[in-house]
């Protein structure tokens, strides 16, 4: 496995630990996942979207205070 391979698979992993700790609520270890990081627009709409529909708005928060890449 090439080193771009592994980047890849390991920042499919975290999008997927995001996304499972938006739908199960866990604000905690989503902080922990989003610190010092940051998305590009397509990827935190997704996120936002699906926080929304959660209804979490603490969530919403966090996500929102997230900076977007160009």
């Amino acid at each position: 496995m090439t080193s771009e391979q592994t980047e890849e698979s390991h920042s499919f992993m975290h999008y997927a630990a995001l996304k499972t700790a938006i739908v199960n609520g866990e604000e905690q270890l989503l902080k922990e996942l989003l610190a010092n990081q940051s998305m590009q627009p397509l990827e935190k709409d997704y996120l936002l979207d699906l926080a929304r529909l959660d209804n979490t708005p603490a969530i919403v928060a966090l996500l929102e205070a997230v900076p977007v890449t160009a």
